[in-house]
């Protein structure tokens, strides 16, 4: 069974940087694509970033990608998220996901089949 443990968390001024990780077990992490999204209250759960097999194939939601930059160590079995230049707007609840591995990422919440429990990212302005 897979198991998704996020860390990273807090309260940040905007402007500030923090990293998130996401510890996978209880499969083979590389034959996984894995993901980032968040929620924020009242709000649906969006997709923020995701990463394939390998470091070099990612995919970001517009509103991110010149902040936020994913990647893993498959060695590790650890995925990260790091994320510059904070925004109050960024705060939400921060998800990782996996799913199989697939010749295309997705930003779908249906496509994902494993979930952590979430951490809190907080920025304050």
């Amino acid at each position: 069974q897979v198991r998704l443990v996020e860390s990273g968390g807090g309260l940040v001024q905007a402007g500030a940087d923090l990293s998130l990780s996401c510890t996978f077990s209880g499969s083979t992490f590389s034959d996984h694509d894995m993901a980032w999204f968040r929620q924020s209250p009242g709000k649906e759960r969006v997709f923020v970033a995701a990463i394939g097999w390998s470091d070099s194939n990612t995919y970001y939601t517009d509103s991110v990608k010149d902040r936020f930059t994913i990647s893993r160590d498959n060695a590790k079995n650890t995925m990260y998220l790091r994320m510059n230049s904070l925004k109050p707007e960024d705060t939400a609840v921060y998800y990782c996901a996996a799913k199989w591995v697939g010749s295309t990422l997705h930003a779908s919440t249906s496509m994902y089949t494993y979930w952590g429990q979430g951490t809190q990212v907080t920025v304050s302005s």
